[in-house]
């Protein structure tokens, strides 16, 4: 079946190089044909698993393409090409492929489609370079958002904050989620607004910015609803007890259920937050232990001062 197939690749290679032949009869070469033939090709040896030689296909029918400047159909045939290295497992060439794809679908005037493909390169790269799948996050965002489609353009940035945080890159972080906030307030959810700003006030904490993540709140009363919400009195208790060095009323606010099943990243933040002072729980008045005789234990400092016994 694989010989058959990578056969059948090989007589669609052979056509094309035909149609691009020129003679005294031919002045142009037939790059419309020439491009049907190498993805009929890329086809063929893909079913036939040669990885390899399906990306070459690919890569032949998108210069075809473009010398008949079929924008579109070049952009195309370059993702499909970038999908066979992937299946190669070399992401980073992959992703310089379909990133070329998505200029082309660009300049075509599909950015719809240009979106959608930066995208799929975010997510094919992101456990490998999470740095690159930030970048083409964010530029995903930035066509939607050109294209004023906001809700599309705040999920992928939220995609690009919450990497930020897992890489604890704390100040970009900030910058990122204080941009998905504004576009949530732009389309009036107002409380997915609320949640941005315990992501903000933990990642400014993390960067032992009290400063900064006190203005997040100060600034956001002026959201509507969020003055006497259950966030907003949270994050109060929350910076209260970071500004007194209070660990027990920081880790009680922190493992809430408001807190606890926000995303895992955010969530991860909250748990793992120390007060300034190395985070010692705050002790309390010890009661004093009774004596197996039935008295009350004296003060430690008693103790040690008859520890030796009276001799």
């Amino acid at each position: 079946m694989a010989a058959q197939k990578i056969n059948e690749g090989l007589e669609h290679l052979a056509k094309a190089e035909k149609y691009l032949k020129t003679g005294f009869l031919k002045w142009k070469p037939d790059y419309d044909s020439a491009a049907s033939e190498y993805g009929k090709a890329a086809v063929a040896f893909k079913n036939a698993k040669q990885f390899e030689q399906a990306k070459d296909a690919c890569l032949r029918e998108a210069v075809a393409h473009e010398n008949n400047r079929a924008l579109f159909h070049a952009a195309k045939a370059y993702e499909q090409a970038g999908m066979m290295l992937k299946e190669m497992q070399r992401l980073p060439e992959a992703v310089q492929l379909i990133e070329k794809a998505s200029t082309m679908y660009l300049e075509n005037g599909t950015p719809d489609t240009a979106a959608m493909a930066l995208e799929r390169a975010g997510k094919l790269i992101e456990n490998v370079d999470p740095e690159k799948a930030v970048q083409l996050y964010q530029q995903t965002a930035n066509v939607f958002e050109n294209e004023e489609r906001l809700r599309q353009a705040v999920e992928l940035l939220g995609k690009a904050s919450r990497l930020l945080v897992r890489g604890r890159r704390f100040d970009e972080a900030a910058l990122s989620i204080q941009k998905e906030k504004n576009i949530y307030k732009e389309i009036e959810n107002y409380p997915t607004c609320y949640k941005k700003t315990i992501a903000q006030v933990l990642v400014h904490l993390h960067r032992n910015d009290y400063v900064a993540a006190e203005r997040c709140v100060r600034e956001s009363y002026s959201i509507p609803g969020f003055s006497g919400s259950e966030d907003c009195t949270a994050l109060e208790q929350l910076l209260e007890g970071y500004d007194q060095q209070d660990q027990d009323q920081v880790s009680e606010v922190c493992n809430s259920p408001l807190f606890k099943y926000m995303d895992n990243d955010y969530a991860k933040l909250g748990l793992s937050l120390v007060v300034p002072g190395g985070g010692v729980k705050k002790k309390s008045p010890a009661a004093p232990q009774a004596k197996p005789g039935g008295g009350t234990a004296a003060p430690e400092e008693e103790e040690d001062e008859y520890s030796g016994g009276l001799c």
